[in-house]
C-alpha cells in the first residue's frame, strides 16, 4: 500500500511539472503595424451575418489565409483582439443557423477554418483570447499541454473585457458589436459599462451586489472577488468593498442575432 502511494504521488508530481512546463508561454513581440487588410476580413464576415448575406466569400478567404501570414498580420494584443472576437461571434451565428444538433456541440466541433487549420469556438475563446485558460477552472489553471499553434496565436496578456464582447446565442449574453482596431478599447470599456450597468443589481439594505455569472465562471480572469469590486467600482461609481458579491442565475434562452443597435 506504501509503495501505491509512493508511486501515485510520483506520478501525480509528474503530471504537475509537466502542466507548469507546457504552460509557459512562447516569447512573442508586440509591432505596432498589424495587417489591417486581414482583420477587416473578420469586421466584413460579421456585416454578411448581420445583412444576411451569403458569408462564403468572406469563408473561403479566411480559409485561404496562410497560418504564418496570419500570425505575423495579428502582431498585437489589439490587432489579436480585434480580428478574434470578430470572427467568434461571426461563426457562432453561422454555426448555429446551420446546425441542428445540440447547441453545446458547436463549442468543441472543429468547423471554423482559418489559414486551412481548424478551429473550434472553444479555441479562439479559451485557447487564443483567454491565453490557454482551462475551461472550467474559472481561469486559476491553463490548459494542460495546449498547443504550440494556440500559444502562437493568443493574447499575450488576458483582457477580463473580452467577456463582455463575446455573443453565445443566449440571452444572457452580451450584444454583438463589430470591433475595429482603431477603436478597440473605448468599444469594449463602453461594453463594460453597458453590460455591468444592465446586468447588476444591488441591494443597499443586505449589502449585497448581484452580478452577472460570467464573473464567476471566469473568477480568475476578473482578478477574484477583489478584481470584481474594483471593476464593479470603476463601472458603476460606487464602493462595493463592504458588499458580498452574489451570481445571477444565467438565461440561456436562445436568442440569435442580437446586434447591438448602437
Amino acid at each position: 500500500m506504501k509503495r501505491l502511494i509512493i508511486a501515485t504521488s510520483a506520478i501525480l508530481i509528474i503530471i504537475i511539472i509537466i502542466w507548469i512546463v507546457c504552460a509557459i508561454p512562447l516569447n512573442k513581440k508586440n509591432t505596432l503595424t498589424p495587417d489591417f487588410q486581414l482583420i477587416s476580413l473578420s469586421g466584413k464576415l460579421l456585416y454578411k451575418v448581420k445583412a444576411d448575406e451569403n458569408p462564403d466569400s468572406i469563408i473561403n478567404a479566411l480559409a485561404a489565409l496562410n497560418i504564418n501570414d496570419v500570425n505575423a498580420g495579428l502582431s498585437n494584443d489589439i490587432a489579436r483582439k480585434t480580428f478574434w472576437i470578430n470572427i467568434y461571434n461571426a461563426f457562432f451565428q453561422i454555426l448555429s443557423s446551420r446546425d441542428s444538433e445540440d447547441q453545446s456541440i458547436i463549442f468543441s466541433r472543429k468547423a471554423i477554418n482559418i489559414a486551412g487549420i481548424k478551429f473550434t469556438l472553444d479555441d479562439i475563446e479559451h485557447g487564443i483570447l483567454r491565453k490557454f485558460r482551462n475551461k472550467y477552472s474559472m481561469g486559476y489553471l491553463p490548459q494542460f499541454c495546449p498547443s504550440r499553434l494556440i500559444k502562437l496565436l493568443c493574447v499575450t496578456a488576458i483582457d477580463y473585457r473580452i467577456h463582455f464582447a463575446l455573443n453565445c446565442g443566449a440571452k444572457s449574453c452580451p450584444p454583438i458589436a463589430f470591433y475595429n482596431y482603431d477603436s478597440l478599447d473605448e468599444q469594449l470599456n463602453t461594453a463594460t459599462q453597458s453590460f455591468l450597468n444592465s446586468e447588476t443589481r444591488v441591494d443597499t439594505t443586505l449589502k449585497e451586489v448581484r452580478v452577472t455569472k460570467i464573473m464567476k465562471w471566469f473568477k480568475a480572469d476578473f482578478g477574484g472577488t477583489v478584481g470584481i469590486k474594483k471593476i464593479l467600482k470603476q463601472n458603476l461609481g460606487k464602493d462595493f468593498t463592504a458588499y458580498s458579491i452574489e451570481y445571477s442565475d444565467y438565461n440561456w434562452k436562445t436568442l440569435l442575432k442580437n446586434f447591438n443597435p448602437n
